[in-house]
């Protein structure tokens, strides 16, 4: 039951990231490996605001700086002809000093003895078990950003962004600024990514330097899985399956290292193994669909 609980907590925040992810990976179609840095900057901004007392302006710097980091990604991407891979690489690389000035000049901040949101919700009902008091928290965090992103993406502004991810030919065609598209599209991925990792701050207690390493992977882990479960459909059903797959990519490594087949220390090899695995299960499925075809042609060749 804890095991259920701390992955359906966590599924629930980098569900957030997912979200992001889905955004860039999916409806605009452009690998994004600002992941990392944005969501660290988001941890640190949160952690540093938190530890002032002001946990409630953590969350909102998080999402700020998230889309900051974003848009300067974008910018890079589109002002600049950088190769949108390179730009990711490059805003990554730069948010690393920038994450150590926010945090003080240091690797790691505790939050120990910092009032934040979970502990404020705990406090607020102390009837309710902190276990879910603290799905609650996560909870209406992940459908707020999840409603925010469906209302966008229905509205003519979010409809350009997705036309400029199936054909920017025909929406620069159309008198549509392409590049206005892709920055804003990056920006609210990063804002994502970065409310993911102020509420992550918050729910773990500390932020550190390299909580955000391998982050990207998670993301696209949670995207892949949700979609080998629940499809590829609209955009709506796309957030939707980004979310449950996060839960179900948390509970897939909670398992996997509470079994003691992996050590503690390789869950950055376990990540990667569940998105090779989630990667390849379509080309597999269509093998094994054209070794049938194949035999049953030849069955009936032989008849």
């Amino acid at each position: 039951m804890i095991l259920f609980a701390g992955s359906l907590h966590l599924g629930l925040i980098y569900g957030l990231m997912a979200l992001g992810i889905y955004v860039t990976f999916r409806i605009l179609n452009t690998p994004d490996l600002t992941t990392d840095g944005s969501f660290t900057l988001g941890l640190a901004a949160s952690a540093s605001l938190t530890a002032m007392g002001m946990p409630g302006w953590g969350i909102v710097c998080g999402i700020f700086f998230g889309a900051l980091a974003g848009t300067v990604t974008g910018f890079l991407q589109t002002k600049m002809d950088i190769h949108p891979i390179l730009s990711g690489i490059l805003t990554m690389s730069a948010l690393y000093t920038v994450n150590l000035y926010v945090l003080g000049d240091r690797s790691n901040l505790s939050l120990l003895g910092s009032p934040h949101l979970f502990s404020m919700a705990a406090a607020l009902f102390p009837a309710i078990p902190k276990d879910i008091t603290r799905f609650f928290v996560a909870f209406s965090f992940c459908m707020a950003c999840f409603a925010f992103l469906a209302w966008f993406f229905q509205t003519h502004l979010g409809l350009c962004v997705r036309a400029t991810g199936d054909n920017d030919d025909m929406v620069r065609a159309s008198s549509i600024d392409v590049d206005a598209m892709r920055i804003i599209a990056t920006a609210i991925s990063n804002a994502c990514v970065g409310f993911s990792g102020a509420v992550a701050a918050q729910y773990q207690g500390f932020a550190d330097i390299s909580s955000g390493v391998g982050m990207m992977v998670v993301g696209l882990a949670s995207v892949i899985i949700g979609e080998v479960f629940f499809g590829r459909r609209s955009v709506i059903a796309g957030f939707v399956s980004a979310i449950c797959g996060s839960i179900i990519y948390r509970l897939i490594v909670a398992l996997a290292l509470k079994s003691n087949f992996f050590p503690a220390y390789a869950l950055k090899l376990v990540s990667a193994l569940i998105v090779i695995a989630a990667l390849s299960l379509p080309a597999l499925k269509g093998r094994i669909q054209l070794a049938s075809v194949r035999r049953e042609a030849k069955r009936h060749a032989g008849n």
